[in-house]
C-alpha cells in the first residue's frame, strides 16, 4: 500500500524539533568544579571589601560544599566577623554559640567567645552614648550587658593567654561598673518616690553583688539615710559606720548629706565613674536579712 504525505504530521515533528532545540539553548552551563581555596580567596576578597553580605553567603556555600576541615571552620568564624561587622547581631552570636559548640577545644575557639562579647557589647548602644560619644552603658537593657560580661569573662578566665583577654578583661570591668550604675539608677528612682523597701533592695544588692565599684559610696548612703527613715536606728548606724570607715570624707556623711545624695542622684552616669574601691570592711549580713 502507497504512503501518503501527512502535513499535520510535519508540522508535529517541526515544531516538536524546535522547542528541543529552544530547550537545549538556555539549558544553563554546568558549573565549574571549584576547590575549596578557590572559594575562599573569593569569600576573603569581599571580606577585604566589606562586602559583608555577599562573603557571608560565600562562606555558607563554601562550608556546604566542604564541611570539614581547615577551610570549613574558617569559613565559620570568618561568618562570625561577617555577621558582627555587619550589625546582624543575633546572627553573630548565633554563628560563634555554633563554632564553640562544635569546636570547643579549637585553638581559635576564644575568638570566638570574644567576638559574641563583642556583639553583645554593641547590641544597645544608648542614643544619647551615640550622640555624645559616651556610650553610657548603665543606660541599656541590663541583661545585654550581662551577655557581653559573661562572654568577656569567658575569654580572660578560660583562655589567660589569650591575644583577647587583656582587653576582654577591661571590658569586663567597665561592663561591671555599668550594671552597678544601672542598679544604682533603679535605686535611685525608687529613693525620690519614696519606695523605701524597693530602695533597700537595690542599695543591698550593690553593697554585696559590686562591692569594689564607685558606686557603693552611693549605695551605702543610700541604706543609711532610708533606715532610718524606716526608723531601724540599728541598721541605719551600721551602714553608716560602713561608709565613714570606707570613705571618711564622703561628702554623704556631713548634716548636709541627704540633700547632697539627692542632687547626685539627679546627674545620670555622675555617680561611679572614679577607679575601683576596696572595702576596709565586711559587708554581707550587715543591713539586715
Amino acid at each position: 500500500m502507497k504512503a501518503t504525505f501527512n502535513p499535520g504530521r510535519l508540522i508535529v515533528l517541526i515544531v516538536t524539533g524546535a522547542m528541543l532545540a529552544g530547550c537545549a539553548a538556555f539549558k544553563p552551563k554546568q558549573e565549574v568544579d571549584r576547590s575549596a581555596e578557590e572559594m575562599y580567596a573569593e569569600a576573603r576578597d569581599n571580606l577585604d571589601k566589606k562586602n559583608w553580605r555577599t562573603a557571608v553567603e560565600q562562606l555558607r556555600e563554601l562550608e556546604a560544599k566542604y564541611p570539614y576541615g581547615a577551610h570549613a571552620e574558617q569559613a565559620q568564624l570568618d561568618t562570625i566577623y561577617a555577621h558582627y561587622r555587619n550589625n546582624d547581631t543575633g546572627q553573630a552570636v548565633a554563628a560563634a554559640d555554633r563554632f564553640i559548640k562544635l569546636h570547643p577545644t579549637h585553638e581559635a575557639v576564644d575568638y570566638a567567645y570574644y567576638i559574641k562579647g563583642l556583639a553583645h557589647y554593641q547590641e544597645d548602644d544608648s542614643l544619647f552614648g551615640r550622640l555624645t560619644g559616651r556610650d553610657d552603658l548603665s543606660d541599656r537593657d541590663a541583661s545585654l550587658t550581662r551577655n557581653a560580661l559573661d562572654a568577656f569573662n569567658d575569654v580572660h578566665t578560660l583562655f589567660p593567654d589569650s591575644r583577647y583577654a587583656a582587653d576582654a578583661r577591661a571590658r569586663a570591668r567597665r561592663l561591671h561598673h555599668a550594671l552597678a550604675r544601672h542598679e544604682l539608677t533603679v535605686a535611685a528612682y525608687y529613693f525620690s518616690r519614696e519606695a523605701r523597701v524597693a530602695v533597700v533592695g537595690r542599695a543591698k544588692g550593690i553593697v554585696e553583688n559590686y562591692p569594689t565599684t564607685p558606686v557603693v559610696e552611693e549605695a551605702l548612703a543610700l541604706l543609711a539615710f532610708t533606715y532610718r527613715e524606716m526608723g531601724l536606728a540599728e541598721l541605719s548606724a551600721a551602714a553608716r559606720r560602713v561608709l565613714e570607715l570606707n570613705f571618711p570624707q564622703s561628702p554623704y556623711l556631713a548634716a548636709t548629706g541627704r540633700a547632697q545624695l539627692e542632687q547626685r542622684l539627679r546627674r545620670p552616669g555622675d555617680p561611679g565613674q572614679g577607679e575601683e574601691v576596696k572595702m576596709l570592711a565586711p559587708i554581707l549580713g550587715r543591713f539586715g536579712g
